[in-house]
C-alpha cells in the first residue's frame, strides 16, 4: 500500500477551521500566523482567533503577561495586524500600555485587567493617558483584579473618590462593572461612599456592579437612586452592624433583578438592617446571599426565610445561600435537629439543602445550613460534624471544635474539599490518639491523606499534638504547601 504526504496549508479551509478552533487561540496565533503563507493568515485573522484574547500567563495561583519572546511577537508582528477585530482583551496591567499602543483597536468593548492598582487607574483613566480615546469611548464591560492592599494607612473616602468614582467618571458608555480581589486572603480597599455627594459614584447607564464595600450603609447608597438603571448588584460586605443613622428608603427596587451579598463577619444585625433591604427587592429574580449570624434568639430557618423574605419576592426563581447561626441554649429547650431545620426548607419548596446543627459544652450552637450545590469558595467554623458531600468550589476552609479531631475527619476533609487552598485549623484539645498506635493495615487503607491543592496551613491554635503527630507526619502528602503558620 502506498501512502501519500499531505502538507497540513493543503487541506481545505473548513477542516483547517474545525482542527484549529480547537486549540487555544493565543498559541495558534503565536505558531502560525505569519508563518505559512498569506491563504493560513487570512484563516488565523477569522473572528474564531481575533475576538477575545487572553495575554496572560495562567497558573494555579496567580496570572502574569506572557513571557517576553512570546509578548514581543504579539506586539511587533501579531496585533498590528489584527488589532482591528479584537473586541475582549484579557491583559496584566504592566504590559496594558505596550499592547495598545500597537493599534487603534476600533472595536474593543470589554477589557479585563489582572493586577489593578490605584497606579494604573492614575496613569491610563485619566483624559492625559495615550490610550483614554479606547477607554473613554469604548469599552462597556470593565473587570479589575485589585491587588491593592486594604490596611489602615488607606484613606477609604480618598481611594473611592481617586479611583471607583473616577471610573465611573472616566468610561462614559460603562455599563458592567465589575471590581474583583486577586486573591481570597488578600482585601483590596472596599467602596466607601458614606456622607459623600450624591453625585459620586454614579451612573445613569450602569447596570451590573461587582464590588467589595466597607458596611451595610453603603449598600443603602448605592440603592438611593444613584445607580438607575442597575439591575445586577453583587457586593461583598465588611460588616453588618447597628449603628446606622441612615434612614431606610422603603421603595421598592423595580429595576433590580439580581443581588448577591457576602458577609464573612459575624453580625447581629441581620433582622434590623438587611431584612428591612431585602424587602426591598420585590422584583428580583436571582438571590445569593453568605451571612453569618451571632447572638439571635433562633437560627435562620425555611420558615422565617419565606415569611421575612422570600413571600416578598414573587418572581424570584434561583436562591443561593449559606447560613451560619451561632447562639447560646439552654438545656431546658427542646434542641432541634439537623432533619428539623431541612424539614422547614421542605415545607417550602426547597429540597436541595444540607444542614448541620452543633450544641457544643459551653452552651452555644450553631447551624449551618446552605443550598446544594455549594457555590460559595468560603467555609469557616464548620466542625467534626459536617454533611458527607463534596464542596468543590472551597478553596478556604476553617476547622474549629471542642471536641478533639481524629485522623479520619483529616481524611474526611481532603476527600470533601479538593479545591482547598488555605486550611486553618483551631482546636486546642489534645485528640487523645496517637497516629503512631495505628496498625500498618490502617494506614494502608488510608494512604496518603492528600491535599493536592493546599498552599497556605493555619495551625497557630492547636494542640501541639496535631502538629507533632499529624500535620508535620510523612503520611501527609500536600506538594504545593508553601506557607505553614505555627
Amino acid at each position: 500500500m502506498s501512502h501519500s504526504n499531505i502538507d497540513f496549508s493543503d487541506l481545505p479551509n473548513e477542516i483547517l477551521l474545525n482542527i484549529l478552533k480547537k486549540l487555544d487561540n493565543i498559541g495558534v496565533l503565536y505558531s502560525l500566523f505569519g508563518v505559512i503563507d498569506e491563504r493560513f493568515d487570512s484563516l488565523l485573522q477569522d473572528d474564531i482567533f481575533t475576538n477575545t484574547l487572553n495575554l496572560l500567563t495562567n497558573s494555579a495561583d496567580n496570572s502574569s503577561s506572557l513571557i517576553d519572546p512570546i509578548l514581543d511577537r504579539f506586539c511587533i508582528d501579531i496585533l498590528p495586524r489584527i488589532h482591528y477585530n479584537v473586541k475582549h482583551l484579557i491583559l496584566e496591567s504592566t504590559s496594558m500600555g505596550r499592547i495598545f499602543l500597537t493599534g487603534t483597536f476600533p472595536h474593543v468593548t470589554r477589557l479585563h485587567v489582572f493586577n489593578f492598582g490605584q497606579h494604573i487607574a492614575l496613569n491610563y483613566f485619566a483624559n492625559e493617558s495615550s490610550v483614554q480615546h479606547i477607554f473613554k469611548h469604548q469599552i462597556t464591560e470593565l473587570i479589575l483584579e485589585n491587588s491593592d492592599q486594604y490596611d489602615k494607612t488607606i484613606l477609604l473616602k480618598e481611594y473611592t473618590q481617586n479611583i471607583y468614582a473616577s471610573i465611573l467618571t472616566f468610561f462614559e458608555n460603562l455599563i458592567h462593572l465589575s471590581i474583583v480581589e486577586s486573591s481570597l486572603i488578600r482585601k483590596y480597599p472596599p467602596l466607601s461612599i458614606c456622607n459623600l455627594s450624591p453625585t459620586t459614584f454614579f451612573s445613569f447607564i450602569l447596570t451590573k456592579l461587582c464590588i467589595n464595600v466597607e458596611s451595610i450603609n453603603d449598600c443603602l447608597y448605592l440603592l438611593d437612586g444613584r445607580l438607575k438603571q442597575l439591575t445586577t448588584l453583587i457586593i461583598q460586605i465588611g460588616y453588618i452592624d447597628n449603628d446606622s443613622s441612615i434612614i431606610h428608603n422603603t421603595n421598592d427596587l423595580p429595576n433590580l433583578k439580581c443581588f448577591s451579598l457576602t458577609c464573612y463577619n459575624q453580625t447581629d444585625a441581620y433582622d434590623t438592617q438587611l431584612i428591612p433591604i431585602l424587602r426591598r427587592m420585590t422584583y428580583l429574580e436571582k438571590l445569593t446571599l453568605y451571612i453569618r449570624i451571632h447572638s439571635r434568639a433562633t437560627f435562620v430557618d425555611g420558615t422565617n426565610l419565606h415569611k421575612d423574605v422570600l413571600i416578598h419576592m414573587p418572581r424570584l426563581h434561583t436562591f443561593s445561600f449559606y447560613f451560619n447561626t451561632e447562639n447560646l441554649f439552654d438545656d431546658s429547650v427542646h434542641h432541634l435537629s439537623d432533619k428539623d431545620i431541612q424539614q422547614t426548607f421542605t415545607n417550602i419548596g426547597y429540597h436541595q439543602i444540607a444542614c448541620s446543627v452543633n450544641y457544643c459544652r459551653n452552651y452555644r450552637a450553631t447551624c449551618h445550613v446552605f443550598s446544594i450545590p455549594f457555590i460559595f469558595n468560603r467555609l469557616e467554623k464548620i466542625s467534626n460534624k459536617f454533611p458527607n458531600i463534596i464542596f468543590n468550589n472551597v478553596t478556604y476552609l476553617m476547622v474549629s471544635d471542642a471536641i478533639p479531631f481524629k485522623y479520619e475527619f483529616f481524611i474526611r476533609i481532603a476527600k470533601s474539599f479538593p479545591s482547598l487552598k488555605y486550611f486553618s485549623i483551631l482546636n486546642i484539645m489534645s485528640p487523645l490518639w496517637n497516629f503512631n498506635s495505628y496498625t500498618a493495615d490502617n494506614i494502608d487503607s488510608c494512604s496518603y491523606i492528600e491535599y493536592l491543592n493546599l498552599t497556605s496551613l493555619d495551625v497557630k491554635y492547636v494542640d501541639d499534638y496535631y502538629i507533632e503527630q499529624f500535620l508535620l507526619d510523612t503520611n501527609t502528602y500536600a506538594p504545593r504547601l508553601i506557607e505553614i503558620k505555627v
